[in-house]
C-alpha cells in the first residue's frame, strides 16, 4: 500500500460505518476514563485505525503508550478485524490500568521496559510499527538503526511528533526526532504522508472536507497540531 491522500480518503469512505462506531466507542471510553489523557488528535488515531483495518496485520508493535489512548485505538481496530495482536513497550506502567479488558483480552501484551533493552523484538516479524516514545535524536537514531532499517519493505510505520506548529513550539518544521526519520526516508528515496496543519495544510484541509461529508468531523477530544508521519518501509 502507498499511504497518500487518495488512499487515506478512500479508507475513510470505505470504512466510514465502522469508523463511526469506533469513534463513538472511544468518545464513551474517554468520558468514562478521563485519566487516559489523549495526546494524539482525531486524524492521527483515525488514520492509524483505518490502516490496521485495511491491512489486517498479524503483529502490531507500539513503542510508547503513555496513558493508552493510541493503544485503545489500535486494539479496537484489531478487535474489529477479529485478527492480530498488539505488543506495547513503555517504561511507565500507566496504560494497563486504563485499557478495558474487553479490548485487551488475548490480543494485547504489555511490556514495561526500555525497548532498547529488550531481546524479544524482531523487526522482521512486525506488520505495523507505531512509535510515540521519547522524542529525542539519540532515541530516533537507535530505532532507525535497530528497527526501521530491519523492517520488511512495505511495512507501515507511524511516528508521532514529527511536525510541529509554531503556536506549540518555537518554530514550525520537523522535530529533531522527525528530521532523522525524514533523512532515513530521503536516503531511500521514499515518501511520507502527514495531515499536519503546519507541514501539509492542503492535505489537512482536504481531509477535513472528507470528514465533514461523512459526518465524522465532531471532535472526540481537543484537537492537536497533527504532527504524525505515516510511511512504508523502503
Amino acid at each position: 500500500m502507498t499511504i497518500d491522500m487518495d488512499t487515506v480518503v478512500g479508507l475513510y469512505f470505505k470504512h466510514a460505518d465502522t469508523l463511526r462506531a469506533a469513534r463513538q466507542a472511544q468518545a464513551a471510553l474517554l468520558a468514562g476514563q478521563p485519566r487516559i489523557r489523549p495526546r494524539l488528535d482525531d486524524a492521527e488515531t483515525e488514520i492509524s485505525y483505518l490502516l490496521v483495518r485495511e491491512l489486517r496485520p498479524s503483529r502490531v508493535v507500539e513503542i510508547g503508550a503513555e496513558y493508552g489512548w493510541s493503544t485503545t485505538w489500535l486494539l479496537r481496530a484489531l478487535c474489529d478485524n477479529g485478527h492480530g495482536t498488539l505488543d506495547t513497550y513503555d517504561t511507565a506502567g500507566h496504560a494497563p490500568q486504563r485499557i478495558p479488558a474487553s479490548l485487551a483480552e488475548d490480543r494485547w501484551r504489555f511490556h514495561q521496559c526500555d525497548v532498547r533493552q529488550t531481546d524479544d523484538l524482531r523487526p522482521e516479524e512486525i506488520d505495523l510499527l507505531f512509535i510515540d516514545a521519547v522524542h529525542t535524536a539519540p532515541f530516533a537514531r537507535w530505532y532507525r538503526h535497530h528497527l526501521l532499517d530491519r523492517l520488511r519493505p512495505g511495512t507501515p510505520v507511524a511516528v508521532h511528533d514529527v511536525f510541529h506548529h509554531p503556536v506549540f513550539h518555537h518554530r514550525a518544521g520537523p522535530s529533531r526526532e522527525g528530521r532523522i526519520v525524514l533523512d532515513w526516508l530521503a536516503a531511500h528515496g521514499a515518501s511520507h504522508f502527514t495531515v499536519s496543519a503546519a507541514a501539509a495544510p492542503q492535505e489537512y484541509a482536504e481531509l477535513s472536507v472528507a470528514k465533514r461529508l461523512l459526518a465524522l468531523d465532531e471532535v472526540v477530544h481537543q484537537p492537536a497540531p497533527n504532527p504524525m508521519l505515516f510511511c512504508t518501509a523502503p
